[in-house]
């Protein structure tokens, strides 16, 4: 799922070309992309693109009279620009919206329609779909642990929360977490200041850093590889692979559809977490530490 990196480098791109044109129209090539009813699509036809902005993960085009275009890329939804009159692609188009100058294209890979366009008309409206997280680029150290500490969970499912925080999600938590050199499974509730403290200038430094990057790679094109999995990050998708750190092999625990990547050496103080499925399976010969581990290799 995009993140907060991501939508950010997105709404640059956006903004440069649609803000001060008129959207000729949204057009819906899915039925199921679309989550509102009123007011109706053709509202948005001849009123000009005043803004962007980003709310949580979502992409939020302004239009003239407080008529916001509200995008929500989920798992798989991706953003591309067209040229107008450009051919849209069957398998993967969502809609899009039409400018004079080109076309923005909502597409989605896969079966499964997760991504969302929604029609909200007023600030009271788009504030309802807020969940709350706290922008840890608007917020104090103390702003930061107070959100922290607000419910006592792991580490690794606050950050991804979005009541507690804006944006973040699994895989810019794990670099985050990383850069702080704090286990994923920490609780929240009992994480010292000074650690705290470590974990709000990691998680500013992590996502200011990505911005940076990305807003390089895209120059002034327009965001064409957007992915959750990129080589320069220290652990995300890094299993196996050796910790850009120490050179201790990347680990995992997974749940679901998702992992979470950490250093046993750098995160753990070489202590294994329990993979929910791996660890239940081998019982007693599940190897405790990273020494472990590699004696047994």
């Amino acid at each position: 799922m995009p993140e907060l990196p991501d939508i950010t480098v997105y709404l640059d791109a956006i903004a440069t070309r649609m803000i001060g044109h008129r959207v000729e129209r949204i057009r819906v090539f899915n039925p199921f992309v679309l989550r509102s009813v009123e007011p109706p699509l053709d509202a948005a036809s001849g009123r000009p693109v005043v803004a962007v902005r980003r709310v949580g993960k979502r992409i939020v085009i302004e239009l003239e009279d407080a008529l916001f275009v509200v995008i929500h890329l989920m798992i798989a939804g991706r953003l591309r620009w067209l040229a107008p009159d450009a051919k849209i692609p069957k398998r993967l188009g969502l809609a899009a919206i039409d400018i004079a100058t080109g076309s923005l294209l909502l597409t989605e890979a896969g079966t499964t329609r997760r991504a969302s366009v929604t029609l909200v008309e007023g600030e009271a409206a788009l504030h309802a779909i807020d969940r709350g997280g706290l922008n840890v680029f608007d917020a104090t150290p103390d702003d930061f642990i107070a959100r922290l500490r607000l419910e006592n969970h792991t580490l690794k499912r606050t950050l991804t929360d979005p009541r507690l925080f804006d944006g973040i999600g699994n895989a810019y938590s794990d670099e985050i977490l990383h850069r702080a050199k704090l286990s994923p499974v920490s609780l929240s509730q009992r994480l010292p200041d000074d650690d705290a403290v470590r974990l709000y200038h990691a998680t500013r430094e992590v996502l200011q850093e990505w911005i940076d990057r990305l807003r390089v790679e895209a120059g002034d094109g327009f965001p064409a590889h957007v992915t959750a999995f990129r080589p320069e990050m220290a652990v995300h998708g890094k299993y196996g692979q050796p910790c850009p750190v120490c050179g201790t092999p990347v680990q995992r625990i997974r749940y679901a559809t998702n992992e979470t990547n950490y250093c046993a050496r750098c995160q753990t103080h070489g202590k294994l977490l329990a993979d929910r499925a791996l660890s239940r399976l081998l019982k007693q010969d599940w190897p405790k530490s990273i020494d472990e581990l590699a004696s047994s290799a």
